[in-house]
C-alpha cells in the first residue's frame, strides 16, 4: 500500500470517527458506553467529546499536510514527530481496548490497530522514499 493510499484511508477513518463523536454530542449514542463508561455528567461528555473532535480535526490536517494536500502551517519535521506520537497513543488504545470493561468498546481494538498500521505504512514508505531520493541524488 502506498503512503497516499494510507492516508486516504486513515482521513477516512477519521472523518466517520468525528462523525461518532458528533452522535454522542447529539445524543444520538449515549455517552455511557463510551470512555469506559467514566462521563457521569452531559458537561463531562462536551469536554471529552471535544477534545476528541479537536484531536482528530488535527490528525486530519497533520495526514493533509502530509499529503501535500494542504500547505505546511507547520515544520514537516513537526508534523513527522506529531504521526510517531498518534502511532504510540494508537498502540497504546489498542492494548487499552483489549482490555476494556465493555464489548462495545473491544471492537475498537480492530479500528485502533489499523490505524497504528496505517500510520506506520505512511512513516515507513516516507522513509523509503526519502532513502531513494537521497541514493539517485
Amino acid at each position: 500500500m502506498s503512503s497516499k493510499t494510507a492516508i486516504k484511508v486513515m482521513l477516512w477513518m477519521l472523518i466517520s470517527v468525528i462523525l461518532f463523536h458528533l452522535s454522542i454530542v447529539l445524543k444520538i449514542v449515549p455517552y455511557e458506553i463510551t470512555w469506559g463508561g467514566r462521563l457521569k455528567t452531559d458537561a463531562e461528555m462536551y469536554v471529552f467529546e471535544s477534545i476528541s473532535i479537536l484531536i482528530n480535526l488535527f490528525l486530519c490536517a497533520i495526514l493533509l499536510m502530509k499529503s501535500r494536500d494542504i500547505r505546511e502551517f507547520i515544520p514537516m519535521k513537526i508534523v513527522n514527530i506529531a504521526l510517531w506520537i498518534f502511532l504510540v497513543l494508537f498502540v497504546l488504545n489498542t492494548i487499552g481496548n483489549l482490555f476494556a470493561k465493555t464489548n462495545f468498546e473491544k471492537v475498537f481494538t480492530l479500528w485502533t490497530l489499523i490505524s497504528a498500521s496505517l500510520i506506520w505504512i505512511i512513516l515507513r514508505k516516507d522513509k523509503n522514499e526519502h532513502k531513494i531520493k537521497e541514493t539517485v541524488s
